[in-house]
């Protein structure tokens, strides 16, 4: 603990105290929140566009599997799966599946996501219904 003069108050020295515990609570939950740490993606609930290409989701094409891309747009609707979760994100230029081990997403929530671009083929009586997903990273 620190030491004060013998001459200062006891009511200084609590005041003191208190100061500097408030100025290091406040410092650390600064720096927490800085990190993005909310159980979320730090991308996540961010207008994100500088220094980033936010790539739309009609661009996204079968040929581009395992290329890394970032996707921005608002979550649908989400599937809770054992140990992940998928969530159907929507821009204005289409709507895409990410699987993610991230919860608590909620419906009309904004996203950026980071993820690798997958393709799942799911060939029916000769036509292919396949379709895209991102796996979050």
């Amino acid at each position: 603990m620190q030491k004060f003069p013998q001459h200062m108050p006891v009511m200084q020295q609590t005041k003191k105290i208190n100061f500097y515990y408030w100025g290091l609570t406040f410092l650390c939950l600064f720096a927490l929140h800085s990190c993005g740490y909310s159980g979320q993606s730090g991308l996540n609930g961010v207008n994100f566009s500088i220094g980033v290409n936010v790539t739309p989701i009609r661009e996204l094409k079968p040929r581009q599997e395992k290329a890394t891309v970032y996707i921005q747009g608002k979550v649908n609707s989400s599937v809770p799966l054992v140990k992940q979760q998928v969530y159907q994100i929507n821009d204005s230029t289409g709507k895409i599946w990410v699987l993610t081990k991230q919860t608590g997403w909620k419906e009309g929530q904004q996203v950026v996501v980071k993820g690798k671009v997958n393709y799942q083929s799911i060939p029916l009586a000769g036509k292919e219904f396949g379709e895209i997903y991102l796996e979050e990273e």
